[in-house]
């Protein structure tokens, strides 16, 4: 059992999710503290010092704090934008590294300089110019 378990922990596909669970709550807790650090006191700088979470509307003796789910919603999508464009960054990377390098073109030696020049000439022996 513990040889099997061994085998299913070390896969790659297994390591990969694992190490993805790690940098994903780490990256969560950075673009939370994103949100609520730095943008949405901005937001509230820029709305005067008015909190979208006091938000409510009283109810008989009940009050829906609508400000609240306004707040989150808005949080989400910080969220979300930010992740965007942090998987956007990540795949342009990529890309850069995955682009193939520029081939160079073949040394060329003395006599297959010659063979291309003769292949060239009757090539356009053929085509008559």
């Amino acid at each position: 059992m513990w040889q099997d378990f061994k085998k299913f922990a070390l896969k790659g596909n297994v390591l990969d999710l694992a190490i993805a669970v790690v940098i994903g709550t780490a990256f969560g807790q950075i673009v939370t503290s994103l949100v609520e650090d730095l943008i949405m006191p901005a937001v509230g700088i820029l709305l005067g010092g008015y909190s979208v979470e006091d938000l409510s509307y009283p109810i008989g003796s009940a009050e829906l704090r609508y400000g609240a789910f306004l707040q989150s919603v808005l949080d989400f999508f910080i969220i979300a934008f930010s992740i965007f464009m942090a998987i956007r960054l990540f795949s342009k990377l990529k890309r850069k590294d995955d682009a193939p390098a520029e081939e160079e073109a073949p040394v060329l030696d003395k006599k297959e300089e010659l063979l291309v020049e003769i292949r060239d000439l009757l090539s356009k022996e053929k085509t008559g110019q």
